[in-house]
């Protein structure tokens, strides 16, 4: 049977100084992680007030939709949060 080709690979060999890329970590995003922190933080407040007060506030005339306004803002804090890098 014959033999299979022997594959050699080339030696690695670090990037020089001069080639090695910096990572900018001032990407002008400063924004993202306070308004996905006040949206978690609205939202949380707003289901324990809502809890709190036995449904008469914030919004009374909605009655248990409160509860779906606070979910809301906890899912637009996730929302916020795809930006962040």
């Amino acid at each position: 049977m014959p033999k299979s080709r022997i594959r050699k690979k080339d030696d690695f060999t670090p990037p020089s100084a001069k080639q090695a890329t910096t990572i900018n970590l001032n990407s002008g995003r400063s924004w993202v992680a306070p308004l996905m922190l006040a949206m978690f933080l609205i939202g949380l407040a707003w289901i324990v007030v809502f809890y709190v007060t036995d449904g008469s506030l914030p919004i009374d005339p909605i009655g248990n939709w409160n509860i779906v306004v606070g979910f809301g803002f906890i899912a637009a804090g996730f929302v916020v949060s795809t930006q962040w890098k």
